[in-house]
């Protein structure tokens, strides 16, 4: 287990949602959404070790999937509903497909599951860790601000940079870069074709930094998967089109509480 306290949030009463947020957001990337998937069901919502107002270290896939497992454990769900983005969705699938933890139903939001998933900024941050790490810090700012700015089509880089100001800052987002390991997700991309619960996939059709052919590909290697691309939206999809996210999660979940 994650050593160091994990945020947590619950919302409304019904059957069980778990929320997983990917890099580098934190829950407050479901503050849309959540309020509405409340209105029906028990809505689960965490920051990943490290991100949000979780402590932690080594913030890898791995270690968040176990994370995970152990507080589906602690709070008692017998089948939730797993939710993911980004990293998150890689999280779920290692979660359910790794440790056992049970699941009703997937979604997976743009997803950092199939590789190359590490963008072509971040791979560069590894390459040269150390020269950002010692970079001032105004011009690492501004580095992070023009990269969040192709994550979304509405501008919400701003939402988000306050994790990442200061030195402290600098080394936190630097830190999650440094966790992104394709290793993590080799195991769960070989387990796709055994899960056997109803997976929904969807992907903005903006998406800059996986685009909605890879959120295709990923859809076609899951048994029954249905794939939607969102237009007019980017890779952060819960910010650029939290009202008709929340409209097809909705439809699919009543879909499923009315069979």
């Amino acid at each position: 287990m994650q050593t160091g306290r994990i945020a947590t949030r619950v919302l409304g009463s019904g059957p069980p949602i778990v929320l997983t947020h990917g890099t580098p957001t934190s829950s407050h990337l479901w503050r849309h959404l959540a309020p509405t998937l409340a209105e029906t069901h028990t809505v689960h919502l965490w920051d990943l070790p490290t991100y949000g107002d979780s402590e932690g270290e080594n913030p890898t896939i791995a270690q968040h999937a176990a994370t995970l497992a152990e507080l589906v454990d602690r709070w008692g769900l017998e089948r939730p509903t797993l939710i993911g983005h980004d990293i998150g969705g890689a999280t779920i699938l290692r979660a359910h497909l790794l440790h056992g933890t049970p699941a009703a139903r997937i979604a997976l939001l743009d997803a950092a599951v199939l590789a190359p998933w590490v963008t072509p900024v971040a791979q560069h941050m590894q390459r040269y860790e150390q020269a950002y790490r010692t970079m001032p810090v105004h011009v690492f700012g501004e580095i992070v601000a023009a990269h969040l700015r192709t994550a979304s089509v509405k501008p919400t880089e701003d939402v988000y940079l306050d994790h990442f100001a200061g030195e402290a800052g600098r080394d936190r987002y630097l830190d999650h870069v440094h966790g992104f390991c394709e290793d993590d997700t080799e195991p769960v991309v070989a387990k796709l074709a055994e899960i056997e619960v109803p997976v929904r996939v969807l992907w903005g059709a903006e998406d800059q930094w996986l685009s909605a052919d890879t959120g295709r590909e990923l859809a076609e290697a899951i048994p029954g998967a249905e794939f939607t691309a969102v237009p007019g939206a980017g890779h952060f999809l819960p910010e650029d089109a939290p009202g008709e996210l929340a409209a097809l999660l909705r439809d699919w979940l009543n879909d499923w509480l009315s069979d």
